[in-house]
């Protein structure tokens, strides 16, 4: 009796058509491969990582070297009160002087061949034994006491060189007023000269005694025989005074 019931509800259904299986689906195209894209994109990233090796590598291989804080006039030296240490790439081929080198080259005197400026890295190159001075021109060793020379002189400082001495202070109390004004007209040596050099606060070695000064000028040729008498009797005194562009 139930198998009779059971076959008559079965009867009973709709027929519904078969759904096809999973492996009958429509095969996909192949996709399509590119080896030269993929070539590419592993160079790419050799390359990269072989730029950043070398990068590492140059960044642990620097040295210390002189760079220029303020300018070198020709005949001028470089010293620690006008340069600072900066770090650099270390390279053969570039003659870097080293922060270490430096006392070696104050000790050799060297000076700049030609002007250097402000912000420049130093270079064996620009010193030499003999400072380019321009032709009409000549440089001239000067040893100030305090009170012989402006506070504060540095290299590229314009001054006027003045013959002081006993030969200034020799009118007495009966000069008149236009006698000293005409020796004072005829006490100047040089109007217009360039600080070539001088030493700064952080080297005192270079001090020519406890309270002289050790400067040098660039002159006219013919003001240097007046000034250096002048100078190595002691009878220099020099003036800081508004720059001209014709020296």
């Amino acid at each position: 009796m139930k198998i009779q019931e059971r076959t008559g509800a079965g009867a009973g259904r709709s027929a519904v058509p078969a759904q096809p299986s999973v492996g009958d689906r429509l095969p996909t195209p192949p996709r399509e491969r590119k080896p030269a894209l993929a070539a590419l994109a592993v160079l790419l990233i050799l390359v990269g990582a072989l730029g950043a090796t070398m990068l590492v590598l140059q960044a642990g291989d620097r040295i210390e070297v002189v760079k220029v804080t303020k300018a070198i006039p020709a005949g001028g030296s470089v010293n620690k009160s006008n340069s600072t240490p900066v770090m650099v790439a270390k390279n053969d081929s570039i003659h870097y002087v080293e922060w270490t080198q430096l006392p070696d080259l104050q000790k050799q005197k060297l000076k700049a061949v030609n002007a250097i400026p402000a912000g420049a890295v130093v270079v064996g190159e620009m010193f030499g034994d003999e400072a380019g001075v321009a032709a009409g021109k000549a440089t001239v060793g000067l040893s100030l006491k305090a009170g012989q020379y402006p506070t504060g002189i540095k290299e590229g400082d314009t001054v006027a060189a003045y013959r002081v001495g006993s030969a200034s202070g020799a009118g007495g109390s009966n000069s008149n007023s236009s006698s000293s004004s005409s020796a004072a007209g005829s006490s100047v040596i040089v109007d217009n000269a360039r600080v070539t050099y001088v030493p700064g606060p952080k080297d005192s070695d270079e001090l020519v005694g406890s309270t002289n000064l050790a400067v040098t000028l660039t002159v006219d040729g013919d003001k240097a025989a007046d000034l250096a008498q002048a100078a190595s009797n002691g009878e220099v005194a020099l003036v800081q005074v508004p720059a001209n562009s014709g020296n």
